[in-house]
């Protein structure tokens, strides 16, 4: 019932022209915008959406209607400029061994209660095998001056976990989406160039570039939309001129601290037709050798269907994996074959694995983890009242 309310109200708040239009990511014109304004507009730019039409083809008005009607029907699930978050904050994948009866209530509580906790899924693997029995995988930040061993034990208490696994990233070889450009990829489709890796290295921000650069990420409202630049209104609120505002983004950017300008789709979960991007999310692991990460994740990274690859260390829980990735698709079997691919090409360039596995997608939330410190003293003194220490 409630729902239901809300996407009429939504709905009535749209301007007229939004309302009739399609929202389906399937649809041509729409398809041309969400394969540039996926994962394509790189970096800060002054205007994004007006960079979105430029690179799509598709006329201004056209792409503002189009993404704020696929906004309210869920087809995206948010639009923002994001950031990269692991030079801004500790962050790790976390592994979570929770009892079956606990584990829900767990998911619950990381998803509405732990800002901090951003990609909350539950995973399974087609046979027990090693880590198996860790159902629940998270995303975690830890603003600046924070321990994220701290908060994730405190997690651990709460939730009624027995054990935890961190695996922060110890570098980056893709990071995007991209799910409508990835549907026609065959499997073993790569790169010429080997993926480079980028090292995880964390930045210090005075109290100016923090108010900036908190203003610039929160995701945009469908009113947001519209023939002005985003960051006009985000300037005002930071207290700063438009010019400044952007020149100060542009060094974050520079600073590489900047991600890209993005319209998230809906993973998983069907939009208000029932239509779904993708069914299925594989996390893919590989255990190499040691000494050899830097060379094995270049060329698993050079796999275009990947929309993550990272260096972690997994540890004996996981067959001492070293490196992981994540793919998106809409048949199991295809996404199966995408891994044969990888593995095959890791063969041929006679790179050992001593371990692999598939960790399936189940139940999932995403959002992005807040990596204020502000936010975090905030959230700090709120749990601290319930009790939850």
């Amino acid at each position: 019932m409630f729902p239901a309310v809300e996407a009429t109200i939504h709905l009535s708040a749209a301007p007229s022209t939004d309302i009739f239009c399609p929202v389906e990511h399937l649809d041509p014109v729409n398809a041309r915008i969400l394969a540039v304004s996926e994962d394509k507009i790189a970096g800060f730019s002054p205007d994004p959406f007006r960079d979105i039409a430029e690179r799509s083809g598709v006329d201004l008005p056209t792409v503002l209607q189009r993404i704020r009607a696929m906004l309210r029907a869920g087809t995206v699930r948010r639009v923002r400029q994001t950031l990269l978050a692991t030079n801004l904050a500790s962050g790790a994948l976390v592994a979570w061994k929770i009892a079956p009866d606990r584990l829900d209530a767990a998911f619950d509580f990381m998803f509405r209660e732990d800002p901090f906790s951003g990609h909350v899924v539950l995973r399974s693997t087609d046979a027990a095998t090693a880590g198996s029995d860790y159902k629940l995988w998270t995303t975690l930040k830890a603003p600046r001056g924070f321990s994220l061993h701290d908060h994730a034990e405190l997690l651990r208490r709460h939730v009624g976990a027995d054990h935890f696994r961190l695996m922060p990233a110890k570098g980056i070889f893709v990071l995007g989406v991209g799910h409508v450009r990835r549907k026609t990829i065959e499997p073993g489709e790569r790169a010429d160039a080997l993926a480079h890796m980028t090292k995880v290295e964390t930045a210090d921000l005075t109290e100016h570039e923090w108010r900036i650069l908190l203003a610039l990420k929160r995701e945009l409202a469908p009113e947001e939309i519209n023939e002005e630049s985003p960051w006009h209104a985000r300037a005002r609120e930071a207290g700063v001129g438009f010019d400044e505002f952007c020149a100060v983004a542009r060094d974050l950017n520079a600073r590489k601290l900047i991600g890209r300008f993005s319209t998230f789709l809906e993973h998983v979960k069907p939009s208000d037709t029932g239509v779904r991007v993708t069914r299925f999310n594989a996390l893919f692991h590989w255990a190499v050798p040691a000494g050899r990460e830097v060379e094995a994740g270049g060329e698993v990274g050079r796999h275009v269907i990947l929309t993550h690859c990272y260096w972690r260390e997994a540890g004996a829980e996981f067959g001492n994996v070293n490196i992981m990735a994540v793919a998106h698709g809409t048949e199991k079997d295809r996404l199966l074959a995408h891994k044969a691919a990888i593995d095959e090409h890791l063969r041929g360039c006679g790179i050992p694995v001593s371990y692999t596995n598939v960790f399936w997608g189940g139940r999932s939330e995403i959002k992005p983890s807040e990596i204020s410190p502000f936010v975090y003293r905030e959230w700090q003194a709120k749990m601290a009242a319930r009790g939850v220490v």
